[in-house]
C-alpha cells in the first residue's frame, strides 16, 4: 500500500488533474482528493496525495515541498492520520438551540426534565 502525503496552499483554480501531473513527475500517484467546500463547491487550498509506493512520497516530500506551483509556494508533508471531529449541533455543544442543556435559552425548568 502506498503513502498519503498533505499538499497545502495549493492554488484554487488548479484541478485534481493538475496536481496529478505535477506528482506524476516524481513518482505514480494512486489517486488524488482535493478538499473543497460544501457549500461552495470551491476548493479550500489543500488535499491529500497518495503515492504507490513509500519512496514515491518520500521522493515527492523531498522534491516539491517549497516549489512553486500556478504562481503559490505550496507545501508537502506527510497526511497525519485524521482526528475524530466532535459532531457540533446549532450553537455549539450538542444541547440545542443557544447552546445550553434543555434546548431554547433553557438553565434548570426549561428543558421539562428531558435531558
Amino acid at each position: 500500500m502506498g503513502k498519503k502525503v498533505y499538499v497545502g496552499n495549493i492554488p484554487f483554480k488548479a484541478t485534481e488533474g493538475d496536481i496529478r501531473e505535477l506528482f506524476s513527475g516524481v513518482g505514480e500517484v494512486e489517486s488524488v482528493n482535493l478538499i473543497t467546500d460544501a457549500h461552495t463547491g470551491q476548493l479550500k487550498g489543500f488535499g491529500f496525495v497518495e503515492m504507490v509506493t513509500e519512496e514515491g512520497a518520500n521522493e515527492a516530500i523531498k522534491a516539491l515541498n517549497g516549489t512553486s506551483f500556478m504562481e503559490r509556494t505550496i507545501s508537502v508533508a506527510e497526511a497525519k492520520p485524521q482526528q475524530p471531529r466532535e459532531k457540533r449541533g446549532f450553537g455549539g455543544e450538542r444541547r440545542g438551540f443557544g447552546g445550553r442543556k434543555g434546548g431554547f435559552g433553557g438553565g434548570k425548568g426549561h428543558g421539562r426534565g428531558r435531558r
